[in-house]
């Protein structure tokens, strides 16, 4: 389903090519290619995109609801879900990334499962890589537990354990000071990622989460992507001058959000992150 933007038929086709390939049934959404009659940004109507996903979550031949893809319009559909209705519905799996941040805080705190942060499957950034990880996920977790990015630094030194939460910084700050807001439990580790967004920017969003007392209990940070967000240490100069005082572990570049070989990271689930050795290390079966 596409809880926000609008969908590349070409690319949809082949995200669910791939899906099929590993003997997955695939149910697409009734207005998974729709279009919002006024607001080109939109996959259709808050109220059409509303009701597929409700319908896919509460049918109980679905196991899992996935993303198309992102963009922006999910924090517009989550006051149109019925949330007990979901709850009935009993636990799913769901992925997604980017904009699909608000509905991994919604899930989590409303339904408490855990979510998979992982790669649209009508995203540019759909490849091979990413959907082997999103794979061995799935179908072989044991696989999948050690988390490391092909370029994944030390930013601060140390190892914390907690459960894992966060994704898109621009879909964390939007979401302060909404009725359903829910800052991380003590001990989180926090992941962060985006797109698109200057150093000045990011600088703004950070600065508002420190002076909201979001950062208060979290044990350790990884980073991910800053694709289109300037020179990577425009990005890095910026993080440490406004996390760098709090002595959290902290790694760059951990493979998770916008860039190529996305890794499908749980949120919502004891993980283990050391910085010294670059790695976060899930701890507990992220699926039932």
């Amino acid at each position: 389903m596409a809880p926000s933007g609008p969908v590349d038929p070409r690319l949809l086709a082949e995200g669910v090519a791939v899906l099929e390939s590993w003997d997955l049934t695939v149910k697409v959404g009734d207005h998974l290619l729709g279009h919002h009659p006024k607001l080109p940004y939109l996959a259709g109507s808050d109220a059409d995109r509303a009701a597929d996903f409700q319908r896919a979550w509460c049918d109980p031949a679905v196991e899992a609801v996935i993303c198309a893809r992102g963009g922006y319009g999910g924090q517009r559909v989550l006051d149109l879900l019925d949330w007990s209705e979901l709850a009935a519905a009993g636990p799913k799996v769901f992925v997604g990334s980017s904009d699909a941040t608000c509905l991994h805080d919604a899930l989590g705190a409303r339904l408490d499962l855990v979510t998979l942060f992982g790669p649209m499957i009508a995203g540019v950034l759909f490849d091979a890589d990413a959907q082997r990880h999103l794979q061995d996920t799935l179908f072989y977790p044991e696989s999948a537990r050690r988390l490391i990015g092909p370029a994944t630094a030390t930013a601060g030194h140390g190892v914390a354990a907690g459960v894992t939460v966060g994704g898109n910084l621009s879909l964390i700050t939007s979401g302060l000071g909404a009725a359903d807001y829910f800052p991380p439990p003590d001990g989180a580790i926090l992941l962060l990622e985006d797109v698109n967004e200057a150093p000045y920017r990011v600088d703004r969003m950070l600065t508002q989460l420190l002076r909201a007392g979001w950062f208060t209990g979290v044990s350790g940070v990884a980073l991910g992507s800053w694709a289109g967000c300037g020179r990577p240490e425009e990005v890095y100069s910026v993080i440490e001058d406004l996390l760098g005082g709090l002595g959290l572990p902290m790694v760059w570049e951990l493979g998770f959000g916008h860039c190529p070989g996305q890794l499908t990271i749980p949120l919502g689930a004891e993980a283990v992150l050391d910085a010294d050795d670059g790695t976060l290390t899930v701890t507990e079966a992220a699926l039932s």
